[in-house]
């Protein structure tokens, strides 16, 4: 399935609002994509911190559900940190890679890395999921 054909990106009127951009979705794992726009940065002329959890986030939503949504079943976030190691300035292109770390009965641990375009990692992001039996429908 392509990547921006998901039926949950097709259906994720936030991720898509903040320009954020899926690139790639396999079992356990996805990449997105988002560029730092003037409406993202604070009062320290960089991204928000709340940009950069929504991105990881939104990888790993998709790395935790990979399927169709039709019959697989639906993961949703239960817990998450984050650590902001590097500024990222306006116009970086940031891309955060998510991957299953392990999984144990319905809680998966998801590990989601933030990079710049250049390689500067910006955050590092550990976020838990607990699945359920409700599937996620497209219209």
């Amino acid at each position: 399935m392509q990547a921006k054909s998901h039926p949950m990106y097709v259906n994720d009127q936030a991720s898509q609002l903040l320009g954020i951009e899926l690139v790639a979705v396999e079992a356990g794992r996805a990449v997105a994509t988002m560029t730092v726009r003037p409406d993202m940065v604070n009062g320290l002329d960089v991204c928000h911190g709340g940009f950069l959890f929504t991105l990881a986030d939104t990888a790993m939503a998709f790395a935790s559900n990979t399927g169709d949504g039709e019959t697989n079943p639906t993961a949703f976030a239960s817990h998450a940190d984050i650590d902001f190691v590097n500024p990222a300035p306006l116009g970086t292109v940031l891309t955060a890679a998510s991957r299953v770390e392990t999984t144990r009965a319905k809680l998966t641990v998801h590990n989601v890395v933030i990079d710049a375009e250049d390689g500067t990692t910006i955050a590092v992001f550990r976020g838990r999921t607990i699945t359920t039996s409700t599937g996620v429908t497209s219209s």
